[in-house]
């Protein structure tokens, strides 16, 4: 730590505020927020890290500034524009594949919706509301907004002195021939913004009272008209499951899952009681803590909400993220009302819909784990020759083995071998192994000694085909245990790695420095696949066995 670092340390003051990290090339390389200043700070450079990813960021820190605020959740607010502005490499910042696309309702005399997916929308140019993660069924609801509304279609007429095919086929008004005054079109465009923000029971009742006045008017082709459009709608609203009865609370139901550097989340809306939609999003991230990545996921979802917020946000997973207080203050700066936050307890009704939102995650990642997987197959010659040049084999991993133990206490201790051959599981390779030199004591060297002691006696054997690459689930040290036996048998021509959980660090034989393949490589998110399908393996293997253990007892 330089000399003019250790001062600044000491200048800082014990007030809320934003503070930022420079690298030597004085660039910003990491933005934090703290209800105490000094506290947060000083924490960085006089405790012991476990996490890896702060070691290197401290290492690298030459300069700290700071931004003194009035509150916590005026730093908050500040954090959160200063990341979105200078990208710092060391916060997390969430990227997708995907733009996910927003209605927009133009700033024009005459507003058309149209669909967009620019990220940097203009307010200038009207109204957005979305995202949208489920693209199909936006323009579902688009047809349905246009069959429903018939809002203006072309932003220039066709047509100087007479309707086009759209007035004729009762989808557009013909505002560019006066056919509408520019207060009934007001009138539709309000009931479209009421659609889009779930208030469908406030619509309902606004399209009844405008179908009594035609007709009072006996503007009876008009009356029709409204008369269609509320039948429509009613049939949409009786389509739509009821959460709750008789009530117009609005709530948002979040689930997230995170999986082999998978992270899943869920978002169910719920408005006037009614569940109307459901959005997914998935994301491939580099880092393990889930909590870090929901929190920056969660603040960057509500900051850009272009629909109406709700009234009650439910989710377990904002235990883990904490600050209960604080989000809801930020919530009321941003929304402009009062939003509680619930963690779904008990035996609440808020527990059951976060057990749905669950539901629909789980599905959300399986989806997620298949895709990446069918992407891993499709590019099997370049994972393979990646994972061969990083991890210095000397074979390509075409059959790739692995192991884990299981036990409790050292009693029914089993081991796993599951077997991928060209990135995918070969169900009928796999075996079971139930560990004899153990029992009573456990010791996960000498149980990963055994079963590998059995599995090489049996190379080329009939259904013991030889691998190419076989990873030992455990650190440096279960890896130097292994290769004891390989030398002992004069065991040759195959490649063994170990996978540590912690830091999903790789390591060699022989090698002190262990390997860090990126985290969002096709590579290590496969290494990381075999290694928790040998897991579940070994542990649902294991449970068996205790089980009939305990009915023999």
């Amino acid at each position: 730590m330089n000399e003019l670092l250790k001062e600044t340390i000491k200048l800082v003051p014990e007030q809320p505020g934003c503070y930022l990290y420079y690298d030597k090339d004085g660039e910003i390389i990491y933005v934090g927020k703290a209800k105490n200043l000094k506290r947060r700070v000083y924490s960085y450079f006089h405790k012991q890290h476990e996490n890896v990813k702060t070691n290197v960021l401290v290492s690298q820190i030459e300069k700290l500034e700071y931004i003194i605020t009035d509150s916590e959740v005026e730093a908050l607010i500040l954090e959160s524009h200063l990341i979105k502005k200078h990208k710092p490499r060391y916060n997390i910042l969430l990227k997708d594949d995907k733009k996910y696309p927003y209605f927009l309702i133009t700033d024009e005399d005459f507003p058309r919706i149209q669909v967009v997916r620019k990220k940097n929308m203009n307010p200038e140019k009207g109204r957005y509301y979305g995202p949208y993660t489920d693209v199909g069924a936006m323009y579902a609801t688009l047809d349905f907004l246009k069959r429903l509304f018939p809002l203006k279609q072309c932003k220039t007429p066709k047509f100087s002195n007479r309707p086009c095919l759209y007035y004729h086929i009762g989808k557009c008004l013909a505002p560019c021939q006066g056919k509408v005054t520019p207060e009934e079109y007001q009138k539709l465009i309000h009931q479209v913004e009421l659609f889009l923000s779930g208030k469908q029971t406030e619509l309902l009742k606004q399209i009844q009272i405008q179908m009594q006045k035609y007709a009072e008017a006996e503007q009876f082709e008009k009356a029709a008209k409204m008369r269609d459009s509320f039948l429509d709608l009613q049939k949409t609203l009786e389509r739509q499951k009821v959460v709750y009865e008789n009530t117009k609370l609005n709530e948002d139901i979040i689930a997230v899952l995170y999986e082999d550097g998978i992270l899943a989340i869920v978002i169910m809306m719920i408005r006037e009681g009614r569940l109307i939609d459901k959005k997914d999003f998935t994301y491939f991230v580099d880092n393990v803590d889930k909590t870090e990545y929901f929190e920056t996921f969660f603040r960057d979802y509500y900051t850009g909400l272009k629909l109406e917020f709700p009234d009650k946000i439910i989710s377990k997973d904002l235990e883990e993220v904490g600050e209960k207080e604080l989000y809801q203050d930020w919530l009321k700066v941003i929304s402009g009302k009062k939003i509680t936050i619930n963690y779904a307890k008990g035996r609440s009704k808020y527990k059951e819909l976060y057990e749905l939102a669950l539901k629909n995650a789980v599905n959300l990642l399986e989806n997620a784990k298949l895709k990446k997987m069918a992407q891993i197959r499709d590019d099997f010659n370049e994972v393979g020759s990646y994972l061969a040049e990083k991890l210095r084999l000397k074979n390509f991993p075409n059959r790739i083995e692995c192991y884990d133990i299981s036990h409790i206490q050292g009693t029914n201790t089993v081991a796993s071998m599951v077997v991928f051959q060209n990135g995918l599981p070969k169900k009928t390779a796999y075996r079971k192994f139930k560990i004899r030199t153990t029992e009573g004591k456990p010791d996960d060297f000498l149980s990963m000694k055994e079963v590998l002691s059995r599995r090489l006696a049996r190379l080329g054997e009939k259904k013991w085909e030889k691998p190419d690459l076989i990873i030992i689930d455990g650190g440096k040290g279960q890896l130097s245990s292994v290769m004891q036996i390989v030398a002992d048998m004069g065991i040759e021509g195959i490649d063994f790695v170990s996978l540590a959980k912690r830091e999903e660090e790789v390591f060699l034989p022989n090698q002190s420095e262990s390997i860090l393949l990126p985290r969002d490589s096709n590579a290590l998110y496969l290494i990381q696949r075999i290694r928790d399908e040998a897991h579940r393996f070994a542990i649902t293997f294991h449970r068996d066995l205790r089980s009939k253990a305990l009915k023999k007892s």
